[in-house]
Formats: structure tokens, C-alpha cells, sequence
């Protein structure tokens, strides 16, 4: 396996997990209880609520493979646009945070848009800045910091 597949499979495979975790750790939070059917929700944006409610395991899995699909290709997307945008190396940790305040906006007002899924709710600036920080950390960050460390650029 080609040195750049790997670099960008694992740090989608790692991005992705941390999201998840934060997303269920988040619920958790907010309702007292882990949620079931995290992953099936996931899937309900093809599918649609009920066909996604409906379709069991298959349904979380499929959820669970796009869940992935959409954090290797930002990651992706980064590791391919990174030598190309100067602007890019000037600090792993800010241009982290604000690639994961691009995702989460293209994600939220975009890309979810486009599914099956109810469209989310109002812009609250108070939680959605605490979302972008915690999302920052745990997708953001990873990637850019796995950028500068596989193009060999040395900024801080």
C-alpha cells in the first residue's frame, strides 16, 4: 500500500472514530443514556427514517459505512489541497480548527440539506462554538497535524 493511501486511511479511520465517540459521548450528555441507533440515523439519510428504522443491522452498517466514507473523504479532500494552498502550513492547530469549522458547516448547512433527514435546527452560536471547539480537537487537528507530518512541513 502506497505511503499516501495509508497516511489518509488511517487518519480517516482515526478521525472517524473520534467523531463517533464524540457524538456518542455528546448524547450521552444531553440525555442520560448512550444512543441505539446512532448509526441507523446515519443511514436514514439515504434511506429515509423509516426504511432506515426498519432495516435492522444492515441499516447501522450502512450508517456506519458512510459515517467513515464522509471522514476519509474530508480527509482526503485536506491531504490532497494541503501542498496545494500556502496558507495551509502556516499553523497545524489553527488551520485544523478551521478545517473543521468548514466541514461542520458544508456537513450541517450543505451537505445534510441534500438527505433524506429533517434539516437541522436554527444556528445556535453558543453551542455550535463549543461544537466547533471539541470538533477541532478530534477531527480538525488530527488531520492537519497528519498533513504536516507526511509533507514534512515543520511550522508550528
Amino acid at each position: 500500500m502506497n505511503k499516501f493511501f495509508k497516511t489518509v486511511l488511517l487518519t480517516g479511520l482515526f478521525v472517524g472514530t473520534t467523531d463517533i465517540l464524540y457524538a456518542y459521548v455528546s448524547i450521552f450528555i444531553q440525555r442520560g443514556k448512550f444512543s441505539e441507533k446512532m448509526f441507523t440515523y446515519i443511514a436514514a439519510g439515504a434511506l429515509g427514517i423509516k426504511t432506515a428504522l426498519a432495516g435492522g443491522v444492515w441499516a447501522a452498517f450502512l450508517g456506519m459505512f458512510f459515517h467513515y466514507f464522509i471522514a476519509f473523504a474530508y480527509t482526503l479532500f485536506f491531504f490532497w489541497i494541503f501542498p496545494k494552498i500556502k496558507f495551509l502550513s502556516f499553523n497545524k492547530y489553527l488551520v485544523g480548527m478551521l478545517y473543521a469549522i468548514f466541514v461542520n458547516l458544508t456537513m450541517g448547512q450543505i451537505i445534510l440539506r441534500l438527505t433524506a433527514l429533517p434539516p437541522p435546527g436554527p444556528f445556535n452560536v453558543s453551542e455550535t462554538f463549543v461544537d466547533w471547539i471539541i470538533f477541532g480537537i478530534v477531527f480538525g487537528i488530527p488531520i492537519a497535524w497528519n498533513a504536516y507530518k507526511y509533507y514534512g512541513v515543520k511550522a508550528e
